[in-house]
């Protein structure tokens, strides 16, 4: 036997490798469409950031002040309050958010309601995703 050819030899490593390298492609590549046909990628930014509120309520005139105390950064045509009482938010949510129209930590807003809100009522900070398929209770607030 000669070992300077057995060393040298190396016709049977290269198919090996090349058939290993093919399979591991198309596995992920079957695994990247996969999940897009399935309808999966589409869910992937449709998350509800994670954040904290406070609010305070002015008995006076039936203002509850939300305000961003920490947290990631929503945009401010995202959220919405919803509430479980007989009193009807009678305007918009009106604001301070930033000019980048994102609500940031430190940043307000202002709920005005027609009435005044009974003790035990509950007011809900809801974000909605863009697509408008996901939404979410950021927090609430129980007079």
């Amino acid at each position: 036997m000669d070992i300077k050819k057995f060393l040298s030899e190396s016709r049977a490593v290269s198919p090996v490798i090349g058939v290993i390298l093919m399979v591991a492609i198309t596995v992920i590549l079957a695994a990247v469409i996969g999940t897009f046909v399935l309808g999966l990628g589409d869910q992937v930014g449709d998350t509800a950031p994670q954040a904290s509120f406070s609010f305070d309520y002015d008995d006076d005139s039936n203002i509850l002040t939300i305000t961003h105390e920490s947290g990631d950064a929503i945009a401010f045509e995202r959220l919405s309050v919803s509430e479980n009482s007989d009193a009807s938010v009678t305007d918009e949510i009106t604001g301070d958010a930033n000019s980048d129209g994102n609500m940031n930590a430190g940043d307000t807003i202002a709920v005005d309601f027609g009435s005044d809100l009974d003790d035990g009522d509950e007011v809900r900070l809801v974000w909605t995703s863009e697509s408008g398929s996901n939404s979410a209770t950021l927090q609430t607030y129980t007079r």
